[in-house]
């Protein structure tokens, strides 16, 4: 994201454990926000106060973070930074239905926020809702092509929740043409995720 004071970090962070056909690899997701954990978790209706996605606990820090941007967007519907940090601190507490709501009205005050969008697609997936996730990335992809994670999160949204190897390796080859060398953050380069994905294939599995 835009500001100096996003959490947007341009990381790669481990998702999901996946078994490949060549041991166990780490599903692997670029996003523009850095999260401890990434649960696969389904859609929470709204939590008692300080409570986060699935009963989950939020620190006293994020609680108050959120009241002060909910009342801040609340004076001031018209603050695209704040809705974008409203939804930065939904995404760290696992409130993934309020960060789509946090990113979707970013996106309303800023179209084509290339990391607001990469952001919101990553919720859409943790939100069971893995097609939004990639017709979400495309826009991103659409609104900066040269947006690494956009290519990567498609690929494992494609291939690990849609079951489309072929989908995800045009992604994956689409990131290669952008970056020969990428590697994933466990040092795995893209080359030999593809070549696994094709083997898996093969082999009859996903």
């Amino acid at each position: 994201m835009a500001t100096s004071d996003s959490v947007s970090k341009q990381t790669l962070y481990i998702a999901i454990v996946v078994s490949l056909v060549v041991g166990a690899l780490g599903g692997i997701v670029f996003s523009s926000v850095q999260s401890t954990n990434y649960p696969q978790q389904a859609a929470r209706p709204a939590p008692p106060a300080g409570m986060g996605q699935a009963g989950q606990t939020i620190d006293p820090q994020q609680a108050s973070q959120i009241l002060a941007l909910e009342r801040q967007v609340a004076a001031n519907p018209g603050d695209v930074q704040a809705w974008v940090k409203l939804g930065n601190i939904y995404f760290d507490a696992n409130r993934h239905a309020k960060a789509i709501s946090a990113y979707n009205k970013a996106l309303e005050l800023e179209p084509g926020n290339a990391h607001v969008l990469t952001d919101l697609g990553v919720m859409y997936r943790r939100n069971g809702q893995p097609a939004k996730a990639v017709a979400t990335f495309d826009r991103a992809i659409a609104a900066a092509p040269q947006l690494e994670q956009a290519y990567f999160n498609k690929g494992i949204v494609l291939m690990y929740d849609l079951h489309d190897v072929d989908g995800a390796i045009d992604a994956w080859q689409a990131l290669l043409k952008i970056n020969p060398n990428a590697v994933a953050s466990n040092g795995t380069p893209i080359t030999q995720i593809i070549d696994e994905a094709r083997k898996s294939q093969a082999a009859g599995g996903q």
